[in-house]
């Protein structure tokens, strides 16, 4: 059956082209009574109108698109969450792509994205693209960068101070007692991972008699949480780490459960564990997970309103790089609650 088009509508509602074109654009530009009949054709016809030619006559798409690294971690998955409910209040759609932090991946859906038109771009990186997203603002998709802090003015970020979170961990685990610190995550290349361990570093720097050693695991994963906890109770008791700072929060209870349940090891007495992100798994955990929390709540909106402003022209350098400050969330992985204020 032949596809229903506007050229139909008209006929059968008796109006101009033009007039079902304002109705479904700008139906405040059509008088009542002829809103009323083009409706009631539509709804005769079953006209469903071809966005992909709207788009094309318009030039650009009322869609936004959002890339991720891992959606299946629950800390994309609210800020995913807080962009649609921000967009949506703008009357925008939003694309949420799964780049499973692969460069080609997100190399592609920066290319689909651009092609198809969309108004903006909000993308979360383990790798360097700030360089890709100037080339594709210069082409006219303008883009916000979320989890690093641009390097240039022109680009608006929403991030974390990285740094600043790895150096509330391990001032932790240091202020609790503990001297031999392990730092779970890697590669160090990626800008997250490396800030944290350079705050860690620094909080290791300023406490005499504290060792400090990076255990690489790239996939950033439970299950590598659990396969390092294997390697590390397989060692004799005294060359254990008498804590863990691990890059992320299922990373943390990968480790936690695994030398828990498995091992026999107690944390944290034996090992405390220190995560990372805040998600709703570390808090009810088999042992509750101590953090380190950003706002959550806040990326996602804050992305799309410094994205709103590049789309309407609106963004000044002082405006556009919104740094968040981390906290530490205590809880019973680190301090046996006996001896812990409630968790905050």
């Amino acid at each position: 059956m032949a596809r229903v088009g506007i050229r139909e509508v008209a006929s059968l509602a008796e109006v101009s082209l033009g007039t079902v074109s304002h109705y479904i654009n700008h139906p405040d530009r059509v008088s009542p009574e002829k809103r009323q009949r083009i409706q009631k054709a539509i709804d005769d016809l079953g006209f469903v109108r071809n966005n992909a030619a709207w788009q094309l006559r318009l030039g650009r798409s009322a869609t936004i698109a959002y890339i991720a690294p891992d959606v299946s971690n629950p800390f994309f998955a609210t800020i995913a969450e807080g962009v649609e409910r921000r967009a949506a209040a703008g009357g925008l759609k939003v694309f949420i792509a799964n780049s499973n932090s692969s460069r080609e991946r997100e190399d592609s859906y920066l290319e689909m994205f651009e092609a198809q038109g969309v108004q903006g771009m909000l993308v979360a990186s383990h790798e360097p693209v700030e360089d890709r997203l100037t080339q594709i603002r210069l082409r006219g998709t303008p883009s916000v960068l979320m989890g690093q802090r641009a390097a240039s003015p022109a680009q608006p970020s929403v991030s974390l101070d990285e740094m600043k979170g790895g150096f509330l961990a391990v001032r932790h685990l240091i202020d609790i007692g503990r001297t031999r610190v392990a730092y779970v995550g890697g590669p160090l290349s990626v800008p997250q991972v490396g800030e944290r361990y350079e705050g860690a570093l620094a909080a290791v720097r300023e406490s005499p008699g504290v060792t400090i050693e990076q255990i690489d695991a790239v996939d950033r994963t439970i299950a590598e949480g659990r396969d390092v906890a294997d390697q590390i109770a397989a060692r004799p008791v005294e060359e254990r780490p008498d804590a863990i700072f691990a890059v992320n929060d299922l990373m943390a209870l990968g480790l936690l459960q695994t030398l828990v349940v498995e091992h026999g090891i107690r944390v944290p007495q034996d090992i405390a564990i220190v995560g990372y992100d805040d998600t709703v798994f570390g808090a009810s955990s088999i042992i509750p997970l101590t953090t380190v929390r950003g706002p959550h709540d806040s990326f996602g909106p804050t992305a799309v309103d410094l994205l709103t402003a590049e789309i309407a022209g609106e963004g000044s350098e002082e405006s556009k790089h919104v740094v968040f400050d981390p906290e530490l969330v205590v809880r019973a992985s680190t301090v046996t609650p006996a001896a812990s204020s409630p968790a905050e």
